[in-house]
């Protein structure tokens, strides 16, 4: 595929640096107090993700134009298809896991622990996603035009989701032995 139409198919700027950053600073202030600390934690892990499923929005929408740009071999055409479909699943598993946080409420002990649970196991199924579309894309049948064009929005989106991932993991951390101990 000539770069041209890679080029031509999507004029994005590059990835930007991580939103999360200015989250950290209003996350500090809350240190010292626990009640306000743990809702700062579950918000920050919430912003987390509504952030991952931007850029994974942003993702599969880049991944969609890229697939309907001419002179595409079938392979190719295969490897975007499937991006696109990872992508999208990701979004669905990444939304999955925000609506899981906002049904946390005042879970303790067991219910805590299932919710917390379900959200792992979905932004890790996201994150596998992501690897898996860009295992595709890095294969040795696909443009290298085609790899410069895909591959630094998937490593964004998954170092993105990978943040987020290790914020859910911190609340859940923290607030799993405060809910332990709250157990009958």
């Amino acid at each position: 595929m000539p770069k041209s139409h890679i080029v031509g198919a999507w004029t994005s700027s590059s990835p930007r640096a991580s939103p999360l950053a200015p989250l950290l600073h209003v996350f500090k202030a809350f240190q010292g107090m626990p009640a306000q600390f743990a809702k700062a934690e579950r918000l920050l892990a919430i912003t987390a993700l509504y952030v991952s499923v931007s850029r994974t929005r942003s993702c599969a929408s880049f991944v969609k134009v890229m697939g309907s740009a001419k002179g595409m071999k079938p392979i190719e055409h295969n490897v975007v298809q499937d991006c696109i479909e990872l992508m999208d699943d990701s979004v669905d598993r990444l939304s999955q896991s925000i609506r899981e946080l906002g049904l946390l409420g005042k879970a303790e002990g067991k219910d805590f622990a299932w919710h917390m649970s379900n959200v792992q196991t979905w932004v890790s199924a996201a994150m596998t996603n992501q690897k898996t579309c860009l295992d595709e894309v890095d294969g040795p049948h696909v443009d290298a035009n085609l790899k410069d064009a895909i591959r630094p929005r998937v490593v964004d989106v998954s170092q993105v989701t990978s943040n987020a991932l290790a914020l859910v993991n911190r609340f859940a951390s923290k607030n799993r032995t405060i809910a332990q101990t709250k157990m009958p």
